[in-house]
């Protein structure tokens, strides 16, 4: 089809090269922080009984790892180091006895049980410089004091001075802020560029003109069925404490896809049913050919098939160049099937 060349000034044709170049995708979306589930640790109790001391008293609050956190009174467990307390002096009696071959086997005996209330009062939590301490003194302790696992903020507290507990119920949450999630939403149609190790760049409104680095460490396999999103999550550092769980982020990553075939994506017509570049032959005449398409940004689509590396294509005013094809009834030239 020929377009002479003022016409083509008037409509405002424009052509550019069909180039092999880098493609890259920018995929922008946003993110939340969260805790590091890895790093968050519940405190719970292992007997019945009540809160007699709070050590921590608010939420918020720093503590170390070690650190007591509340004291519980348990009728049970009282009873429990009694029983280890008399058991310790059977096995002590049971040593004075004359008849050597009797003393062993009331030792041995005796220390069996031992070992078994021992056992006992660790399954409660009761540690081995606990049970030393009862040896000692003779006396059962009164309380038994609750120890923070990890050092962090107490980020939840359901602990309350006077409560009555039971076995299993949650204490306290204890979360290790020196590093934290970012968990970002990406739409299904761009699961296929994502990958695990990718770079992303984070922005945050709370701090202008500052960027965080951090990479990809896991893809969520499930979608969330109303937004078609999947989860990705990122570590990162916060030394400083300055980023807070909850916080939004603006997270940017940018993939490279290689080497490909590319034209504007404005050089492409869609009908439909199939996709149509018109071809500067030279001299004012314009063929429209057919094309296959295969990745896309945001102003380059790729092509797979249909046209050659160095070909031109109009880029501008095609939508008039294919209104007069239409006109002039010049349909595209179909691809070359691969056999």
């Amino acid at each position: 089809m020929e377009i002479p060349e003022d016409k083509q000034q008037l409509i405002g044709v424009k052509t550019v090269k069909a180039t092999v170049k880098a493609m890259n995708r920018l995929i922008r979306t946003v993110g939340r922080i969260e805790y590091d589930e890895r790093k968050l640790a519940t405190v719970n109790t292992k007997v019945e009984g009540w809160i007699e001391k709070l050590h921590v008293d608010y939420t918020g609050r720093y503590v170390k790892k070690g650190e007591p956190l509340a004291e519980i009174y348990s009728p049970e467990l009282v009873a429990t180091q009694q029983e280890f307390i008399n058991t310790l002096r059977w096995a002590n009696q049971s040593k004075e006895v004359k008849d050597e071959r009797t003393a062993m086997l009331l030792t041995k005996d005796a220390q069996a049980i031992l070992e078994a209330s021992k056992a006992r009062l660790r399954l409660w939590d009761i540690s081995d410089e606990q049970i030393a301490m009862i040896e000692r003194s003779g006396k059962p302790l009164r309380t038994l004091t609750v120890y923070s696992p990890v050092s962090g903020f107490v980020v939840q507290k359901m602990a309350l001075q006077g409560i009555r507990v039971m076995p299993g119920e949650k204490l306290f949450d204890v979360a290790d802020l020196s590093t934290l999630w970012i968990m970002a939403d990406i739409y299904e149609y761009e699961l296929p560029f994502i990958k695990v190790g990718q770079t992303a760049r984070i922005g945050l409104s709370y701090f202008p003109g500052r960027e965080f680095s951090s990479r990809i460490d896991y893809v969520y396999p499930a979608l969330a069925g109303e937004t078609r999103t999947a989860k990705v999550r990122f570590t990162i550092p916060n030394p400083e404490g300055v980023l807070k769980p909850q916080m939004f982020t603006n997270v940017e990553i940018r993939i490279n896809l290689g080497s490909r075939l590319t034209v504007p994506a404005e050089a492409v017509i869609d009908t439909g049913v199939r996709q149509i570049v018109y071809v500067d032959k030279g001299e004012g005449n314009f063929e429209p050919r057919e094309v296959m398409l295969g990745l896309r940004t945001e102003d380059t689509v790729e092509i797979i098939r249909g046209i050659k590396a160095g070909e031109k294509v109009a880029a501008s005013a095609n939508f008039l160049i294919d209104s007069e094809a239409q006109l002039k009834g010049v349909t595209p030239l179909p691809m070359r099937r691969k056999p």
